[in-house]
């Protein structure tokens, strides 16, 4: 039995039979990382010790009869922005190098206690800006489908070691698609949920009006799983609300998908739009009603996302300046400034050297942004528009009861290919920011392969705090 192949079901049912202890388990997926992320690079660091100490307990309980909880012995990685306490979180930058985190994210303390084994901590674009991994700090991920090609961003380390079989299932965050968009480039099953749905507390703030933590998984069956344990009210996330059960039951034949004319574009690769629409065609042949939509708004969806993103990015990362966080101004540095040296002239030079390209990029268009003379025509206005996006989906769920689109325009793009031109890199999150924008929850699907083997994600967005049903319409496809 190949277990790091299993899902997060099957290893429950194989430790209830005793088929396998925790420590076996763990092991194995230890030392599949050993194997293959030498060549994939999806890990910024691993935890070993403390993950076998952790399976140790775990075994010790049932062998003394306890009883499992929801996760017990199920190995994971949390992406480097979300804190687990005694481990770096870099956010991979050179700015948070050498940073340890002193406490728990709330679902990072929801996992452990529901009995995860965190194995370690996943790469990512620096501070989640990107969709390819490429703008770490430390290096590039590669897509396990194809090591040529860039596995998506930001959350590209998570969605790859799911992919590679190198944990169970991975946290990342999705700020514009930052989920939905790597699971799409690697075959995996990513979910954003509604805005509130799981806390924040504890995840590095890149623009808090649309983080949102989620997870990465190999089917949609887990993703419910880890989403039921880290879903809920937070008293330290004011913004987080207690969960909402909706019946998720529902007959094939009472669905009903919107297909937004405005998600199939010129330019949209031509594989993508046909393994899409077959995949529409498919639920239509199970009896559900397909209809065509209009969310007129949506061409401005990607311009507000980056005025909006940009402006929060801005606010939220001037706290970094080098020297709190376990910041990178060196020895001699600090003494200059203790004796009189120029305190904003180390400032300037540490963030400088600190944050890297794509970062002081969205710093600056943030701040222009907020700035004087332009925050009615540039920050303001993009929030007028953001509420008119989000009215058009209000409009639409008012005669479906989810919309159908692809996850991204393109497979995956090769490495390098988009890095001299940042906006067509920006491009790629043109169909997943509008859920952020909206708050909306959204699930990428694998629904096929193009020619090159390059996995393709249907993206489905449901109603507010809908989440189980796109879930289980996701169950639909396989997944």
């Amino acid at each position: 039995m190949e277990l790091h192949n299993l899902t997060i079901t099957k290893i429950q049912n194989g430790l209830r039979n005793k088929d396998f202890s925790v420590v076996e388990l763990i092991t194995a997926f230890l030392d599949r990382i050993k194997q293959e992320d030498e060549k994939i690079s999806a890990f910024l660091s691993v935890e070993e010790n403390s993950a076998i100490s952790q399976a140790k307990k775990i075994d010790e309980l049932i062998s003394c009869g306890g009883e499992l909880t929801a996760l017990a012995g199920i190995p994971l990685a949390v992406k480097d922005n979300i804190l687990v306490k005694g481990m770096k979180a870099t956010c991979a930058s050179k700015i948070l190098e050498n940073y340890v985190a002193p406490y728990d994210a709330t679902c990072v303390k929801k996992l452990k206690s529901a009995g995860a084994v965190i194995l370690g901590k996943t790469n990512l674009d620096e501070f989640a800006m990107g969709g390819s991994t490429e703008n770490s700090g430390f290096f590039t991920t590669k897509n396990p489908n194809d090591l040529g090609r860039v596995p998506g961003g930001s959350s590209g380390g998570s969605a790859a070691a799911v992919a590679a079989d190198m944990c169970c299932f991975a946290l990342g965050s999705d700020t514009g698609g930052s989920i939905r968009q790597p699971a799409s480039f690697c075959g995996v099953v990513g979910l954003k949920p509604t805005y509130g749905s799981v806390s924040r507390y504890g995840l590095v703030a890149f623009a808090s009006s649309l983080d949102q933590i989620g997870p990465i998984t190999k089917t949609a069956e887990d993703a419910k799983l880890v989403f039921d344990v880290i879903s809920g009210k937070d008293p330290l996330d004011s913004t987080s609300i207690k969960s909402i059960i909706h019946n998720s039951k529902f007959l094939i034949q009472n669905l009903r998908v919107g297909v937004p004319k405005e998600y199939f574009i010129g330019g949209m690769d031509k594989e993508v739009e046909k393994i899409i629409r077959d995949a529409i065609k498919r639920i239509e042949d199970c009896g559900a009603k397909i209809e065509e939509i209009s969310l007129p708004n949506t061409k401005y969806a990607l311009a507000v996302y980056y005025l909006i993103a940009t402006s929060e990015a801005s606010a939220n990362l001037a706290r970094y300046d080098g020297i709190r966080y376990g910041g990178i101004m060196n020895y001699e540095s600090r003494i200059m400034t203790d004796e009189g040296g120029d305190l904003l002239e180390h400032y300037l030079t540490t963030r400088g050297t600190g944050f890297g390209d794509e970062v002081k990029r969205r710093i600056m268009l943030g701040t222009f942004a907020l700035s004087a003379g332009y925050y009615n025509a540039y920050y303001l206005k993009a929030q007028k528009v953001r509420t008119l996006i989000k009215n058009d989906f209000e409009k639409a769920f008012q005669k479906v009861n989810a919309i159908f689109t692809p996850a991204s325009p393109t497979p995956a793009f090769k490495i390098g290919e988009n890095m001299s031109n940042p906006l067509s890199m920006y491009l790629a999150d043109i169909f997943t920011v509008s859920a952020n924008l909206t708050g909306l929850p959204a699930i990428s699907i694998p629904i096929g392969f193009t020619q090159k083997k390059l996995p393709i994600g249907l993206q489905i967005i449901g109603k507010p705090f809908e989440e189980t049903k796109i879930l289980e319409i996701g169950k639909i496809y396989g997944s």
